[in-house]
């Protein structure tokens, strides 16, 4: 499920809960086993350069937890491994340093697999068990490499709050969450929470500065067992998601101008998204009363498990090829569909993009880029039709149109356009009279020969004009000039 609006929350690329001052010890002492199927994760990574995408970005270093979930592979988060150029692990009582690669990455739900180059290192280790999710206001340990040592430390907290909540590494995704009464410390995101000798989650973010105290969230074991579940395949298929939009149907004015039952059953349909699976099997004005036979109430929870909690969470254990049935109330009377889940949401702009490098285009001096969180994190645009892009993308559907929103991002100073800096931050509209809809177009569209290139952008009423000879005199100067080794990247490609 998506979210568009985050809390100030903060990733533990390097974090640890801290303990809890005068709780009570464990009713029942972890196992020592566990301390050796534990591994300290060093990552050296290197970040896209969204400024000048043709040049490497930031080098820097980083560290986690990690833990055996299988024989021969560790489980941690996707975000102490993201765009690593080189990892190692550490365990205890061990000097060597192991080299390790990413397998699988889930960027989605925070989690990643790693495979050990060197398999001596899973000598004297044991998978560490995966339990269920723990009963709120019982204790859990939590294990990890906080700051302030180098060897392995362990904690305590207890379980304040089962929820479904925004994972922050994505900065758009929600899925369940157990939230435990510990502060977060930097040193051991990824590692285990256990209870009684089974993981019941992986720690991995809580809230930063003042605005909670001793907040700290786990990735429970639903979430976990789904992504090892998708991985056997070879492949990570992502999550599925209906991709609707809905209000509660609490207010009884309007459970009876529906014609609802008095029964506190359903969750009125705003809007189905047109690149969403529900896309004609839904219509916006239905009712979903029942999800697979679960009764969904007036608020959108199910009963699962034990617990209530948001129905998109019975979507979200399902996988791609899987199906969904949906009880629905259309025009006064109950109708059945079936959802089949062919494909994951397929527009990734609102999401941090992990592992990949910037796709653009440079041409004469201007650099066009895909509209992105990335982009728009990294460049202080000064364009507010940017935001509003940004934002309106998935609601207003401006995908159909756009299924790339492109930028003119940066103007790279040339004597061919030193009059253009009216247009850096505009929205390309067209090129020679042709829709840009993606950036493959504007490629194509430099690409044909034409005496001149004139470029429309959305709001600006009079266009760009680029002369192809001038252009193509100052095309070697620039790139020596700007140390531009590639004049384009049309995909977002993997590193």
């Amino acid at each position: 499920m998506h979210n568009r609006s985050l809390p100030p929350l903060l990733l533990l690329g390097i974090a640890a809960f801290t303990s809890l001052a005068g709780l009570p010890s464990a009713q029942s002492a972890e196992p020592s086993p566990i301390r050796k199927s534990l591994a300290r994760i060093s990552n050296t990574a290197q970040e896209p350069n969204y400024k000048q995408p043709w040049l490497p970005g930031f080098t820097g270093s980083s560290s986690g937890t990690g833990w055996v979930v299988s024989k021969d592979r560790i489980l941690t988060n996707a975000h102490v491994v993201s765009n690593a150029r080189f990892l190692t692990l550490e365990k205890e009582n061990d000097p060597k340093k192991y080299i390790a690669e990413v397998e699988h990455v889930a960027h989605d739900c925070d989690l990643a697999v790693l495979k050990v180059q060197d398999p001596t290192f899973f000598t004297g280790t044991l998978p560490l068990e995966l339990g269920s999710i723990p009963d709120i206001e019982t204790e859990v340990s939590v294990y990890g490499y906080p700051i302030g040592g180098e060897r392995l430390s362990v904690t305590r907290g207890v379980v304040s709050r089962i929820d479904f909540r925004p994972y922050a590494h994505s900065g758009i995704d929600s899925h369940l969450t157990i939230q435990i009464d510990a502060a977060i410390n930097p040193g051991n995101s990824g590692g285990p929470v256990l209870q009684k000798g089974k993981v019941v989650g992986v720690a991995f973010q809580g809230f930063s500065g003042d605005v909670a105290q001793n907040v700290g969230y786990m990735i429970p074991t639903p979430v976990i067992r789904r992504f090892l579940e998708d991985i056997k395949d070879g492949t990570y298929d992502r999550y599925m998601d209906l991709s609707l939009s809905m209000f509660n149907t609490l207010n009884p004015a309007m459970r009876r101008g529906l014609g609802l039952p008095n029964d506190d059953r359903g969750v009125f349909v705003s809007s189905v998204a047109s690149a969403g699976v529900c896309n004609g099997h839904v219509k916006p004005g239905d009712v979903i009363l029942a999800i697979d036979s679960l009764p969904v109430a007036s608020d959108g929870t199910v009963e699962l498990e034990g617990e209530r909690v948001q129905m998109a969470e019975v979507a979200e254990r399902k996988f791609k090829g899987d199906s969904i049935r949906l009880i629905l109330w259309r025009n006064r009377a109950q109708t059945e569909v079936t959802v089949p889940l062919s494909h994951a949401w397929p527009f990734a702009m609102q999401s941090n993009q992990f592992d990949v490098l910037p796709a653009y285009v440079l041409y004469g001096g201007l650099l066009f880029q895909p509209l992105s969180r990335n982009l728009l994190s990294t460049v202080q645009f000064q364009n507010p039709r940017l935001s509003y892009l940004f934002e309106a993308f998935v609601p207003r559907e401006l995908y159909k149109d756009h299924p790339e929103v492109i930028v003119l991002s940066a103007i790279l100073a040339d004597p061919i356009n030193t009059y253009l800096s009216e247009f850096k931050d505009g929205v390309l509209e067209a090129v020679d009279g042709t829709p840009v809809r993606t950036l493959a177009d504007v490629a194509a569209a430099f690409a044909k020969s034409a005496d001149f290139h004139v470029l429309k952008f959305i709001g600006n009423g009079r266009p760009l004009v680029l002369e192809r000879s001038v252009v193509d005199a100052a095309r070697e100067r620039i790139r020596t000039r700007y140390g531009v080794r590639q004049e384009q990247l049309l995909e977002t490609a993997a590193r």
